[in-house]
């Protein structure tokens, strides 16, 4: 079975294709926003899940001969949601509040097949932010803008983020955006890759 991403994420795109994972990607549809309103205060896990399915129907609704894989991932800092900054100014609010304090990521995952979902998974990593100076901010910045500008965290970890940490507990695809792992388990499971 034909395999579609509904996502135009670089980072995605890149884990599926390092598996050697055929998959056409499409972009999807979906007022993340809107989305996030309606489901209120709900738990990060669950608003993560919501807009992983979201985009996997959208897609889905128009390409019943795939399996289509949404994905998102959810960043909370001491309760509070974050969503990609706006502007590097507002890059660099995000970056002045995660200081000194921990990440909360739920990275999602949603397959769906001929508009219904047929599998969901979920993975949590927690990263702990030093104390970030105003120098090390700017610098860090110029140095990886406008690349995090697409990652809620406003980190890469496979470029710079790591200089922002001082300790990581999850796996490092959860971290990438999509908890890869379970997914090729799902995969596996609905015969698009052999086991």
């Amino acid at each position: 079975m034909k395999l579609i991403l509904a996502s135009n994420s670089a980072t995605r795109r890149a884990m599926l294709d390092q598996c050697g994972i055929a998959h056409e990607a499409v972009g999807a549809d979906v007022d993340e926003r809107a989305l996030e309103a309606r489901l209120g205060n709900a738990a990060p896990e669950d608003i993560a899940l919501a807009l992983a399915e979201a985009k996997a129907l959208a897609v889905s609704a128009t390409r019943p001969d795939a399996l289509v894989l949404g994905g998102d991932s959810v960043v909370t800092v001491a309760g509070r949601r974050f969503d990609k900054p706006e502007d590097r100014e507002d890059a660099a609010s995000h970056l002045r509040f995660f200081s000194g304090k921990t990440i909360d990521l739920c990275s999602a995952a949603v397959l769906a097949d001929r508009h219904d979902v047929v599998e969901r998974v979920i993975d949590r990593a927690e990263l702990r932010v030093r104390t970030l100076s105003e120098d090390f901010i700017a610098d860090y910045l110029d140095r990886e803008w406008p690349e995090v500008g697409h990652s809620v965290g406003v980190f890469r970890i496979e470029a710079l983020g790591p200089t922002l940490f001082e300790a990581v507990r999850g796996d490092y695809f959860t971290i990438l955006g999509m908890p890869l792992i379970g997914v090729l388990s799902a995969l596996r499971g609905r015969g698009v890759i052999a086991s």
